[in-house]
């Protein structure tokens, strides 16, 4: 999970009291995030402030700030409720067109515009921090989404999003002094420690992502850097936020983020100014950020059940406001909440991650220990699950080492070196193998079992291991086209040929497994025919 720094004296100046270590140990366990670390005693004598490291949740991308964690812990203390989200002017009057030529490399985009904006210098740390808490975890790395964070003074609406040759593209990269063109950057970064591992993600591209003003001015090069020319400084006041990405949900989700938690810094807190975007390339057109709140709903009847309550609706509902969520009583349907999910919460994908926000919300600490009612909330073992432990118990018993090899090996490991053809019907194939190495789904446990021994060959003899697990094979007349089955193998190796070894171990498991002892061979044939 994240683990996000804040400053002790700020957070708790905006959830407007003073905790103890322990006190506020206690208020983040019963929210379901964990104080990592107290660095006061630290910093003693020191001119550092003391922090407070806190682990929250990796789809929790609203706490990746100490805006996000103080809005969260104040509405679960009942300190303030959710804020309201606001578009002004409700319709945009300023445009980003996205280009066709934009496709193949990084078709989506989104934007926004924070305007009146006073950021002091924490608050600009935050919103730089948050940049990259963004980019390591919901972006991977840049690869699905990068910001851009711009002076919009310095600029010149309409913007445009295109594809242009690397040659083509020519502006001065953030910091630097001299203007370098898409090829020049390439060479200039390749060993730069922070920008340097950017760059594989468009670097074998015929053309790079670039974002433009009316003018062709060079505002940023995605997922790459931003141009020096738009940078954001302690007195910008008007800014304007770019997001592109190749995921487009990822992409209207970042952007949700940002505005959320830094609109509050607005002249008019949590008031933002949208954008009209445009795609002629697929005839879309829309408004950007998009901050009406999703709406799902959730059985009243499954939330009591799973928590171990007997609450109304209404009840429910106060809840979920601890929790940032907005619910009421459906009028169509006695069982249903309407819940309304703000955009602060992309985490919410599902009826049970609001029964989990009704536990959160109800605390932990207050639920009753109590036995489950029905038999099948007992789990149990599947039947050939038992039967592969009394058969792994017997083997142990017997002195053989227990392994658990990968179910994945080469083609000849499965077949050729094991004096077997191929003929096609049998063994599941990997489409794009990474390596020789994992070609085939095993057909069966010698391959793993002999690479074992390869691998261990400088060991003391003998050695004595045995395998039971699951080979796949096909099956057309199956609607998935393969099927597991459970199967058993076990090696000897010594410097004798050990087979009164094996057929003693082979022994002791027919006896387990309490299979008949049949004198006349002949009689098997009768005992299944008949």
């Amino acid at each position: 999970m994240p683990t996000i720094p804040v400053d002790k004296e700020d957070l708790f100046k905006l959830l407007g009291r003073s905790y103890t270590t322990e006190e506020f140990d206690e208020l983040c366990f019963q929210f379901g995030i964990e104080l990592d670390e107290d660095t006061t005693e630290d910093v003693k004598g020191t001119d550092e402030r003391p922090q407070l490291k806190i682990e929250v949740p990796a789809n929790r991308y609203d706490m990746l700030c100490i805006e996000g964690i103080a809005q969260a812990l104040n509405e679960f203390l009942g300190n303030t409720s959710a804020p309201n989200y606001k578009l002004s002017p409700s319709k945009p009057e300023i445009s980003l067109t996205i280009k066709e030529s934009t496709y193949p490399i990084r078709q989506y985009a989104a934007s926004a515009i924070l305007r009146n904006v006073n950021l002091d210098e924490r608050a600009y740390d935050s919103f730089i921090s948050l940049q990259d808490k963004l980019h390591a975890n919901l972006c991977r790395n840049r690869t699905l989404v990068a910001i851009g964070t711009h002076d919009l003074d310095t600029l010149t609406p309409p913007f445009t999003y295109e594809a242009l040759a690397p040659k083509d593209i020519v502006f001065k990269p953030l910091n630097q002094t001299k203007e370098i063109n898409g090829e020049e950057l390439m060479e200039f970064y390749e060993k730069d420690k922070n920008i340097g591992k950017f760059l594989h993600i468009i670097k074998d591209s015929p053309v790079y992502p670039v974002m433009l003003d009316a003018n062709r001015t060079v505002a940023s090069l995605p997922p790459i850097i931003n141009s020096d020319h738009s940078k954001i400084t302690l007195n910008t006041k008007n800014v304007w936020i770019d997001v592109t990405g190749t995921d487009r949900t990822k992409t209207e989700i970042v952007i949700n983020q940002l505005v959320a938690m830094f609109s509050r810094y607005c002249k008019e807190p949590f008031e933002i100014e949208p954008i009209q975007i445009i795609s002629e390339h697929n005839n879309e057109t829309r408004v950007c950020p998009n901050i009406t709140p999703r709406t799902a709903k959730a059985e009243i009847s499954y939330i009591n059940s799973c928590v171990g309550l007997d609450y109304s609706g209404e009840e429910i509902s106060k809840l979920l406001k601890k929790m940032s969520l907005d619910a009421t009583p459906s009028t169509e349907e006695r069982d249903i909440l309407d819940v309304k999910i703000p955009i602060t919460r992309s985490d919410i994908l599902h009826q049970c991650d609001i029964m989990e926000d009704v536990a959160i919300g109800y605390g932990y600490d207050n639920l009753k220990k109590t036995k489950p009612k029905a038999e099948s909330l007992v789990a149990a073992p599947l039947p050939v699950n038992k039967v592969a432990d009394i058969l792994r118990l017997a083997s142990s018993q017997a002195g053989y080492l227990e392994v658990m090899p990968l179910t994945l090996s080469s083609h000849d490991e499965n077949f050729a070196w094991l004096k077997q053809k191929d003929d096609g019907t049998k063994a599941v194939k990997l489409e794009n193998p990474k390596t020789i190495e994992y070609q085939v789904v095993r057909t069966t446990l010698l391959p793993g079992i002999l690479k074992t021994v390869k691998e261990n060959r400088k060991h003391s003899l003998p050695i004595k291991v045995f395998e039971c697990g699951d080979i796949v094979l096909k099956n057309p007349e199956l609607e998935r086209g393969a099927f597991n089955q459970r199967n058993w193998a076990a090696l000897y190796v010594g410097k004798t040929s050990g087979f009164e070894m094996v057929q003693g171990l082979l022994g002791k498991i027919m006896q387990t497994m309490r299979t008949p002892w049949l004198e006349n061979p002949s009689k098997i044939k009768e005992e299944v025919t008949g």
